[in-house]
């Protein structure tokens, strides 16, 4: 068994050229990064919203005054802060006015339903709120226990150019119809425009520490009720500091642009775009939602240098730029999660087309979220999601005993520790109890190692599915799905059967009209073990997904276990 307290790193031998194996200890606090930012580069553009560019060191005091008019309205150290915002420069200031008073973030989807907002609130009980105009109402509407001390609504539009402001008031329906979709009149709310209105805060109120928690960032719930995770400015700090460490290649200061595809309200999009960004004193790019033509509109312009992503849109991207005749070479780092990358299918044309990397990567919300990722450079392995990041420390344990390790090349649980894992699921310690054995994370996820270190995903333990005594991956037979030429997308999930649980196959046709179910199995037959074939193939008109693009097989299997009642 390996020591559990000196595990071998395999891996930093195959780091790319210039990546330390550790990083020093972390200090301070996530107000240092735009603090140092603006500091140093204060004329560099940190925002850009619809053309709209906000410099470090306006982005610095316009944080300062936000917190101050915060602060007037009752927010104190250790205060939790809902903030339900999308992509815009307005989420970047609140989330580090919030930070500055030393309170928390609570980030949130802002298309979530009200019963979904409800459910959080309920959880983290914050008094103070942060919202896109759009949703107010659905927070107004709060039974009394649930109600809000402090709301604040956000028009994003006021974060856009002067034109382009003024144009959407312009009497056209379909101007109109635009500026619908963006914002709506709030009443018994404050204004952004009122907090942002107050003098900078006095240097004399005290900051956050190293250890206080910076957000509280909830899980995708795609295996479960989600929950919590309580991160610390030491653990942000931290995998901000390994993404930088990841790239050497990339300086701090010398125009590197990030685009803030993915919503900052999620795990991925947070570190790489509210955090990573401004540690680089990056060019962020935001937008509100994933539109491919905005984003060619940006790259004729200035390819991006970091484009965080998922697999489906580097796909939609790479599809509309041949479409349109728009060339993505420039891009120079695509970093994919979320769920796996077809190397033949995506990572050759992206990289033919950009001359750039696009990299697989692994995370958790808990992690803050980056764990591993495939070295920047020609060593990287396709079908891996790389290599742990500096300072990490991760061992593949056997699920029933997690105290054991399992040979080197075998499957098994992964399990992690590092300066960016956090401490614990907010007011849930039985929760945090769970998932912590002698000091280590329990991923609840399956790998393999190889010989040089690199990790590949089998599955999740709870999504693993056993028929006739047999464990089957669903990831497994999903990528032998996809290889049929009649299915454009697979999720495979296990619904009660004869033998325990039987292989089902949700799968979205590529153009078919019909497919036959055993000649499927066949297929997947000369691919996988025959116990691994689906016993049943259900066509659907979609998968569901979550906002960054990831199928969540728990709901398709509630889909499938209904229809089979009905």
């Amino acid at each position: 068994m390996t020591d559990a307290f000196d595990p071998p790193r395999p891996w930093t031998r195959s780091y790319a050229p210039g990546v330390p194996d550790d990083l020093p200890e972390m200090t301070g606090s996530l107000m240092d990064l735009v603090a140092d930012s603006a500091r140093e580069f204060p004329d560099a553009p940190a925002l850009e919203f619809f053309g709209r560019v906000t410099r470090y060191g306006e982005l610095a005091e316009a944080i300062e005054r936000a917190a101050a008019g915060l602060r007037a309205q009752g927010v104190r150290k250790g205060d939790t802060v809902a903030l339900v915002l999308p992509n815009c420069s307005q989420h970047i200031i609140a989330f580090y006015a919030v930070l500055r008073l030393g309170a928390i973030v609570v980030e949130h989807n802002p298309l979530y339903t009200a019963r979904e907002l409800r459910k959080q609130f309920e959880d983290h009980g914050a008094k103070h709120a942060i919202v896109w105009s759009k949703v107010a109402s659905t927070i107004q509407d709060f039974p009394a226990d649930l109600a809000v001390s402090t709301l604040v609504s956000v028009d994003v539009t006021q974060g856009m150019p002067r034109y382009m402001r003024a144009a959407l008031r312009l009497p056209i329906p379909k101007l109109r119809a635009q500026r619908a979709q963006l914002t709506e009149r709030v009443r018994g709310a404050i204004s952004w425009e009122q907090v942002v209105g107050y003098a900078p805060l006095s240097p004399a109120v005290p900051g956050p520490d190293t250890d206080d928690i910076a957000v509280i960032q909830y899980t995708s719930g795609t295996t479960g009720d989600p929950k919590g995770a309580s991160l610390t400015h030491r653990n942000l700090l931290a995998n901000a500091a390994q993404a930088r460490a990841w790239i050497p290649e990339v300086h701090r200061g010398e125009g590197t642009v990030v685009y803030a595809v993915l919503p900052m309200f999620h795990a991925y999009g947070l570190t790489l775009c509210l955090t990573f960004a401004m540690s680089q004193a990056a060019r962020l790019v935001l937008f509100p939602k994933f539109d491919p033509d905005m984003v060619l509109k940006v790259t004729k312009r200035y390819p991006a240098t970091v484009l965080p992503a998922v697999p489906p849109i580097a796909s939609r991207l790479l599809q509309r730029a041949k479409e349109k005749g728009v060339s993505l070479e420039g891009t120079r780092i695509g970093v994919s999660g979320a769920m796996a990358l077809d190397a033949d299918a995506l990572v050759e044309p992206w990289e033919r087309e950009t001359k750039g990397y696009l990299v697989e990567g692994y995370g958790l919300s808990e992690c803050s979220p980056v764990l591993i990722v495939n070295p920047v450079s020609d060593d990287r392995k396709a079908g891996s999601i790389g290599l742990p990041l500096p300072g990490t420390e991760a061992r593949v344990v056997d699920p029933d005993d997690p105290t054991r390790d399992v040979p080197q090349g075998e499957a098994g649980e992964l399990v992690v520790r590092g300066p960016q894992v956090f401490g614990g699921y907010y007011g849930r310690p039985e929760e945090t109890e769970r998932v912590f054995v002698d000091g280590w994370f329990r991923t609840g996820d399956i790998v393999e190692m190889d010989e040089d270190g690199f990790f590949r995903v089998v599955d999740r333990i709870k999504e693993l599915i056993i028929t006739g005594g047999f464990n089957v991956a669903p990831t497994e037979v999903e990528i032998a799905l996809r290889q049929h030429p009649s299915i454009a997308d697979a999720a495979v999930v296990g619904l009660p059967g004869a033998n325990g649980e039987e292989v089902v196959a949700a799968v979205v046709l590529d153009g078919a009209t019909e497919i036959d179910a055993d000649e499927v199995r066949d297929f997947v037959k000369r691919i996988l073990t025959p116990y691994k074939a689906p016993r049943r193939v259900v066509v659907v008109d979609a998968l569901p997904t979550s906002m960054i693009g990831k199928v969540l097989r728990r709901e398709v299997r509630e889909q499938l276990l209904a229809a089979d009642a009905r």
